[in-house]
């Protein structure tokens, strides 16, 4: 681990089998069809602890988030959400279906930054050719402001030994961006510029889309904590926060994205949930 790192930013990718509760507040934004594209689009990365299914499912450990970016079945997420397969292992991710309990699909690696900690993923099969509920989120082509509002969501399990036939808890936050600031993010490699929001972040967000808090378009994903902000910005920070949230901004997945030939949905081209291959809401 590079010792940069530990002395700013805390990763938050969560390798148990479940989270603490944590009660989160709420975008005074929200919609339902809002929360039905968000909870469609991201998906927990998991892997199965049982060989065979119970009443409830497949027991699974819970290591972070992924968001849908196309409907060829790519996904984004944090690159060190994978550590724990480096040495082997299949990644899977939790989908809804329609009218049947969540299923998991094998999540493919297709690509790896690991100077920016950007890895891009593949559901195979696709879900957005079967019966699933699945949505896009739209990856934004401008960088936000210094005091402009940021939405941040995440999913993570319902209870410490999560099985896959259950509802994930989602959390979604009101932020705004603080700061920019630098960090090496991979030891012998380059700096890499990080989005600050006012907002804590906690175990298992890591990979999850932070949001524009207009346009809804994606514009970073969660990195980790940023344990120490400038002496000017600690004021900043959310009442009772003790760490700020960081984000890989969006443009280095965009710049990954682009060097392998994979599109993805632009901010012009809004889309919903998918249902038997239908866009059946907007966002």
């Amino acid at each position: 681990m590079n010792p940069k790192r530990v002395a700013y930013l805390v990763v938050v990718a969560c390798i148990v089998f479940g989270v603490a509760e944590v009660r989160l507040s709420a975008v005074a934004t929200d919609t339902v069809v809002g929360e039905v594209v968000l909870a469609s689009a991201i998906c927990p990365i998991v892997y199965p602890v049982d060989e065979t299914p119970s009443g409830h499912g497949y027991q699974y450990a819970f290591y972070g988030n992924a968001f849908f970016i196309s409907r060829e079945g790519y996904l984004i997420t944090a690159a060190h959400v994978l550590h724990s397969f480096n040495n082997g292992g299949q990644p899977h991710i939790l989908v809804q279906r329609n009218d049947a309990p969540p299923v998991m699909l094998n999540a493919d690696v297709i690509v790896v930054d690991k100077e920016h900690d950007v890895a891009v993923l593949r559901a195979t099969p696709n879900p957005f050719a079967g019966n699933y509920r699945v949505a896009i989120l739209s990856l934004g082509a401008e960088t936000p402001a210094r005091g402009d509002g940021v939405v941040v969501a995440a999913l993570r399990p319902s209870r410490r030994r999560p099985h896959s036939f259950e509802t994930e808890l989602q959390d979604r936050s009101a932020a705004r961006v603080v700061d920019y600031q630098s960090s090496q993010l991979e030891k012998g490699m380059g700096d890499t510029q990080l989005l600050l929001f006012n907002h804590e972040v906690i175990l298992g967000q890591s990979g999850a889309p932070v949001l524009s808090g207009d346009a809804h378009d994606v514009v970073g994903f969660i990195e980790g904590q940023w344990l120490r902000p400038a002496a000017g910005l600690a004021g900043q920070m959310g009442q009772g926060a003790t760490s700020m949230g960081a984000a890989v901004p969006i443009r280095y997945a965009i710049a990954l994205l682009q060097g392998k030939g994979i599109s993805w949905c632009a901010s012009a081209e809004k889309s919903g949930v998918a249902e038997h291959g239908a866009a059946a809401a907007k966002f």
